[in-house]
């Protein structure tokens, strides 16, 4: 059906004329009719005779609420009465809640009391939409009445929602199998559910004052939807959005910051201990090929280079300024980076927002807006692009190159990802720290890897989101060609306002974020650990074409420890046909289990692994690997590693690449044995069973999230 946007406009510019917050359940059934969301008959009465006449027209029984915009929470006023099945009934139910109301709130503004026709008990499910401060309407689906604040079973999309969406909705809550149908039951109209989601997207879409959408419970049945109550909150001053460089723009800074030809080091220093001789040292050191500028007004040389008093007397471009002096100078030094028209400034100064300074803050903010200079930082510790041996910070310099770029909101745990980083000789691209983000966020890094042809994965830790409907939607886009992996810290909220709704309030939790993150495609780890480890992983393993894993293990326990991780990831365990089952019963003793997960048993030689591996390679219809070794004096820990990296590394020269992880069990020589199998691309993990079935079941939700199977 067509919407009827003038009738929504008519009622919010009277809400707005009256300084209303929040619209009369008549206002909202206008609005529900304008947008295509079923509700029941129902009209206003003003009176105890006019309620009769309403009620005996639609017939009975029928629903009773109190009309009010100064009560927005009708039933603790006493202002619903349900079951009202004759004239007499109705009259007395007028008069109650009147009372209860003005009993609730003595200068409350009465317009009536709406009449509803009273629907038959179905299934109660919730639609709702709330103004998220980070990611701006998102819609809630879940189950309705009381059950959505008992159990907060509910899920979330970013608006506007697609068809796909919204019937993904219908099965992202733990309880969608009642939705359709259990123990007898008549599944519900998924399509109604749907419509509405759709609908009220669109509604919040179309009119953003609308701050919150409420549509609780909605009656789904069989043949349809409707929604019993609906309850619309407005907001006629949101705050300004932030401001958002177009996406050339954005591409053209990152690219002069990321990738320079000339650096200035504002505050550098010969004295050993200050960070301005870190900067300047691990610039040198680290092998950077591009003109350095010392900036220092009392040395006229630093560690070999020639210094200036300001960046304003180097002769040349400048692409990034890297700034090293106290905060308190750091707004004159931006004005003199803008007069040089340098790009980008990296603030690695503390004394910002996170002490309090938030006008310091403010102030370098509105600087960089007006001179044209993208800020990274401040309260950083740099970053480090290797492809041009760059390492703009006062960390050490970082030596191994490879394909996968970090990025961290905290110094400290960008710390521990240095740190892991040098210890596994994991090959990054970059590691950039973003600190306060005054400016530069993890959208504006996203769209920079995008399209940097050295960056093949990204792995992000973050506190928050400046921008969560940027960030998602860039991360929708690069997710389809690169794995974007983020570890989300915290919760997010809605800020000091009270949310005026049940969506409102469950909205202020860390689904949002899970399930926004998930429409956008990316990979989220649950800690530090498993995201160092999905880093480090995910980008070796090749992309699996199928969804059949299969298990060989030399353990019966850990066969079952893997089985359990692979539920835990969303992996399914491949179901052997026939012929599959006899080809491994030859490679394996008869007291061994074919099936899967293989038990290979622990007293076999190592053909045996041999064998199943090379089969679990050879065979079309399995897509993937998962290996679970148990240490014995038979196949000792080394010459499974050997065996299984040749024969790994024979069908890759075939052209047969399929994901495979391993579990080793054992004692010390393990270890040594995993680093063996990761050196030749085959993620593997001592004393474990979870993280190699993590890092595979990471490499599947990124692959169906692109598309790829």
């Amino acid at each position: 059906m067509p919407l009827d946007k003038a009738a929504v406009r008519s009622v919010l510019d009277r809400v707005r004329s009256e300084n209303r917050s929040s619209l009369t359940a008549p206002e909202a059934k206008t609005v529900c009719d304008a947008y295509g969301i079923p509700v029941p008959k129902e009209g206003l009465a003003t009176s105890a005779d006019a309620a009769v006449k309403l009620a005996e027209g639609m017939g009975f029984p029928v629903v009773m609420k109190i009309v009010s915009p100064d009560i927005l929470h009708k039933t603790e006023a006493g202002g619903v009465i349900v079951g009202v099945a004759s004239g007499d009934a109705a009259r007395r139910a007028y008069d109650t809640i009147v009372a209860s109301a003005k009993k609730y709130k003595a200068n409350a503004s009465i317009v009536g009391v709406q009449i509803q026709q009273q629907l038959a008990t179905a299934q109660e499910v919730i639609v709702g939409a709330v103004t998220d401060q980070s990611f701006g309407k998102i819609i809630a689906f879940g189950l309705g009445g009381v059950l959505v604040e008992v159990l907060k079973d509910i899920t979330f999309r970013l608006a506007p929602a697609s068809r796909d969406d919204a019937l993904s909705m219908l099965d992202g809550i733990a309880a969608a199998e009642i939705l359709k149908g259990v123990r007898g039951a008549q599944p519900v109209d998924r399509n109604a559910l749907a419509t509405i989601i759709e609908n009220v997207s669109k509604l919040v879409t179309d009119f953003p004052e609308i701050s919150e959408v409420d549509l609780n419970p909605i009656f789904a049945r069989p043949d349809g939807a409707t929604a019993v109550d609906a309850r619309i909150v407005v907001d006629f001053d949101p705050p300004e959005p932030r401001h958002r460089p177009s996406h050339d723009d954005i591409v053209r800074a990152m690219n002069r910051i990321m990738r320079p030809e000339a650096v200035a080091v504002i505050g550098a220093s010969s004295e050993e201990g200050k960070i301005g001789n870190s900067v300047m040292k691990n610039l040198i050191n680290g092998g950077y090929q591009g003109k350095i500028y010392p900036i220092n007004p009392s040395a006229d040389e630093i560690l070999g280079l020639k210094a200036y008093k300001t960046v304003g007397e180097v002769p040349g471009e400048i692409d990034v300024a890297v700034f090293a002096i106290p905060a308190k100078f750091v707004a004159g030094a931006l004005k003199e980076c803008g007069a040089k028209k340098i790009p980008g400034a990296v603030l690695i100064p503390s004394g910002f927002a996170e002490t309090g300074n938030v006008e310091g803050q403010l102030e370098i903010q509105r600087i960089g807006r007006e001179q044209n200079i993208r800020l990274m930082g401040p309260n950083i510790y740099g970053f480090y692009y290797t492809p041009k041996h760059l390492c703009a910070t006062f960390c050490t310099a970082y030596d191994y190159q490879g394909k996968v770029a970090l990025s961290s909101q905290s110094g400290g745990v960008g710390m521990a990802i240095i740190g892991f980083s040098r210890s596994a000789k994991m090959g990054v691209s970059a590691i950039v720290g973003l600190g306060n983000k005054a400016d530069i966020d993890e959208d504006d890094l996203l769209t920079f890897f995008e399209q940097d042809e050295n960056t093949e994965a990204v792995a992000m830790h973050m506190e928050d989101l400046k921008d969560g409907r940027a960030f998602a939607e860039v991360a929708k886009r690069v997710s389809k060609k690169k794995p974007v992996m983020v570890l989300k810290a915290g919760r997010t909220a809605l800020g000091s306002k009270a949310a005026a709704s049940h969506t409102g309030a469950l909205a202020g939790n860390d689904k949002v974020y899970d399930d926004v993150l998930r429409q956008s495609g990316v990979i989220r780890a649950r800690g530090l650990n498993e995201l160092l480890a999905f880093a480090r992983a995910v980008p070796i393993l090749p992309t699996p074409k199928g969804e059949n894993v299969v298990i060989i293990t030399g353990a019966g326990g850990s066969g079952v420890l893997l089985s359990d991780s692979c539920v835990d990831n969303g992996l399914g365990l491949m179901k052997f046909p026939p012929d599959l089952d006899e080809a491994f019963k030859k490679f394996i003793p008869p007291f061994g289990a074919s099936g899967n997960p293989v038990d290979i048993t622990g007293g076999e030689p190592p053909k045996t692994y041999q064998n199943t591996i090379r089969l679990g390679l050879e065979d079309d219809r399995i897509h993937a690997l998962i290996l679970g070794y148990w240490h014995t004096i038979v196949t000792p820990p080394m010459v499974f590693a050997r065996l299984t990296a040749e024969v790994v590394e024979e069908f890759r020269k075939r052209g047969i690449n399929k994901p495979v992880v391993a579990s080793l069990a054992g004692d010390v020589e393990v270890e040594e044995a995993s680093e063996y199998l990761f050196d030749h691309g085959i993620p593997a993990y001592p004393y474990n069973c979870e993280t190699p079935v993590a890092v595979l079941g990471a490499k599947y939700r990124w692959a169906r999230g692109a598309g790829l199977i």
